[in-house]
């Protein structure tokens, strides 16, 4: 196990000055929008499968709502390591957060499903302009010293606002309507491309480097592209660990729509569980220099989904259901979290300072792609099976990849 490169003094001192960092205006702004675009997402990520349930589809067409948004989220990410080289990350961002936002009001209009798959591609353009820029500015705006800690920050940002609005969405659609719910998430991406658009005028101009196409991050030494089949077990994990997430996020709503309380304290603590793994995985990684929590979180990911199949097999009635159910999805978002930031710095880490979009596609790819597969494979296996079987399968996937995250090839640098 190999730890990672560290900057010698004069290299980081030279680093601080040209970076404002954690502290500066610029990476405050990069959290602001993420915190405030990504409500646009996770709103909508359970929302529009319970509106497209409300017009007669089943679950499989519900679930394939999500899966056309990732399909083109993912589609898009492919294009964006050389779209960044040349235009650069100033207008990428914001310009994402528009296209995933103002469509948004659009749901409102019909609960007819082939509109619904239709608006969520569009939707899934913009998310996937907006997922690689952030992920990558996140490294890009602060030294190497601090990349644990700004991807953490970065997953903080965009997970913390989740804890409300994951449940909130389907909350304040139920209690006001879906139109008002609607309409409030797109204009929260629309707020996110002002914040984002501020990047460039803080701090002094000094981010506009890291904006910029041509920019590199300094180097001792060129460093060659990273072989795609060095990132393929963090690729792998992180498609499974985000199919489950996406089993519990798209369908959870439904077998438990008559327990509103249930399903907002699910979501929550799955959310939470999520923002806490994330954290924990990137302050670590900066203190120790290696990854240490891939393996734990893959099991509690495993283990958090087989309890919510053991509740939904027994029909999703009782305390004990209940129980089972809240205990299940904050294991899996603890383990979701930990994974989260752990194959990103993995992927960060063999990219080096000139792959940092390369990393930050593939990631987002696996991220996306797992979330948009789960949705509908699940959809399709609940239709199939029913929801506990589902989901044990679910868990059964991710123990079965315990080996990668054990990898010293892989997943582990």
């Amino acid at each position: 196990m190999m730890a990672r490169n560290r900057p010698s003094s004069s290299t980081r001192a030279h680093e601080a000055t040209g970076r404002p960092g954690l502290r500066g205006r610029g990476f405050a702004l990069l959290l602001a929008a993420t915190a405030v675009g990504f409500c646009g997402f996770a709103a909508v990520l359970p929302l529009v499968p319970l509106w497209a349930t409300r017009g007669g589809a089943g679950e499989f067409g519900a679930g394939s709502t999500t899966t056309a948004f990732m399909l083109t989220t993912v589609a898009t990410q492919i294009f964006m390591p050389r779209l960044l080289e040349r235009c650069g990350y100033r207008w990428i961002l914001p310009v994402g957060c528009l296209v995933m936002g103002v469509p948004t009001p659009l749901f409102a209009l019909t609960d007819d499903l082939v509109p619904l798959i239709a608006v969520s591609a569009v939707r899934g353009v913009g998310f996937g302009m907006v997922t690689v820029a952030g992920t990558a500015l996140a490294a890009r705006l602060v030294p190497p010293a601090q990349v644990g800690r700004a991807t953490s920050y970065y997953g903080l940002a965009l997970g913390l606002p989740q804890v409300l609005i994951l449940p909130g969405g389907v909350g304040l659609a139920l209690a006001f309507g879906f139109d008002t719910a609607f309409w409030i998430t797109g204009l929260c991406s629309v707020a996110g491309a002002v914040f984002s658009m501020g990047i460039w005028y803080a701090d002094g101009g000094r981010n506009r480097a890291a904006l910029t196409g041509c920019a590199r991050m300094p180097t001792a030494a060129p460093v060659p592209p990273v072989p795609l089949a060095l990132l393929a077990a963090p690729l792998v994990l992180m498609l499974l660990t985000a199919s489950a997430g996406a089993a519990v996020s798209t369908f959870l709503a439904i077998p438990f729509e008559g327990a509103a309380w249930t399903v907002a304290g699910a979501l929550a603590g799955y959310a939470l569980g999520v923002v806490i793994g994330r954290g924990t995985a990137g302050n670590l990684y900066d203190r120790l220099g290696r990854t240490v929590l891939l393996v734990p979180g893959t099991v509690a990911a495993a283990v958090g989904v087989c309890l919510v199949a053991v509740a939904l097999r027994s029909g999703g009635d009782g305390a004990a259901a209940v129980l089972l159910v809240l205990a299940g999805t904050a294991l899996l978002g603890l383990g979701f979290g930990a994974v989260q930031n752990e194959t990103l710095t993995v992927m960060l880490d063999r990219a080096g300072p000139a792959g940092v979009g390369r990393a930050s596609a593939v990631w987002n790819m696996g991220y996306d792609g797992g979330t948009g597969a789960g949705a509908m494979v699940i959809g399709m296996l609940i239709q199939s099976l029913g929801y506990g079987p589902a989901f044990a399968l679910a868990a059964a996937a991710l123990a079965a990849a315990l080996p990668l995250a054990r990898s010293r090839t892989g997943a582990v640098p």
